[in-house]
């Protein structure tokens, strides 16, 4: 499998463009299939460790990070934020940092606060992807919808889409708008 990915971060696809959405969906298609002959549990990131630190409430999107880095052979780390010294006063930075410092391969990261992935990634050694930034951003739920789309219809090209409910707080909306103009 090759992939042509050179980003360090996924904090949005405001900033993606079409081909590099176009290679990790391609990607993902790779992953799909594998599963589907019958290899569901694969060596990819075996020796890795991924943090999971959710800040905000998650069932879908924590386990779905859960699962998927397990499936590829990686240890998992979840954090949630009412049982950490965030309590005690340390910041969203050392917190991270910390978790970093234990040997953490990459950090998946939900916080209610637009932007809070961008500054992990601004301030942290290793990779950040963000599971959803307040109402900012939700890249990965938008990936996952652009590629159920892409599976169903074959291609995107002169798709209209309509989305319904409260855009203006809607960082899957955001995303989506963002990931499906490119």
């Amino acid at each position: 499998m090759t992939h042509g990915w050179s980003k360090k971060h996924l904090l949005g696809l405001e900033d993606l463009s079409a081909e590099e959405i176009t290679i990790i969906l391609d990607r993902a298609a790779e992953f799909k299939k594998l599963a589907e002959e019958g290899k569901p549990k694969l060596d990819f990131l075996s020796g890795s460790a991924i943090a999971n630190l959710f800040f905000e409430p998650s069932t879908r999107t924590k386990t779905s990070f859960s699962l998927a880095a397990k499936r590829l052979s990686a240890d998992t780390v979840d954090f949630t934020a009412a049982s950490s010294s965030l309590s005690k006063g340390e910041t969203f930075i050392d917190t991270a940092r910390n978790i970093e410092a234990m040997g953490v391969s990459q950090v998946v990261v939900r916080h209610r606060t637009p932007g809070a992935p961008h500054l992990l990634a601004r301030h942290l050694k290793v990779p950040v992807l963000n599971a959803g930034d307040g109402t900012h951003e939700h890249p990965t739920q938008a990936l996952l919808d652009i590629f159920t789309i892409r599976e169903h219809r074959g291609s995107l090209q002169g798709l209209t889409v309509t989305l319904v409910g409260d855009i203006l707080h809607s960082r899957v909306a955001r995303s989506n708008i963002w990931g499906l103009t490119k």
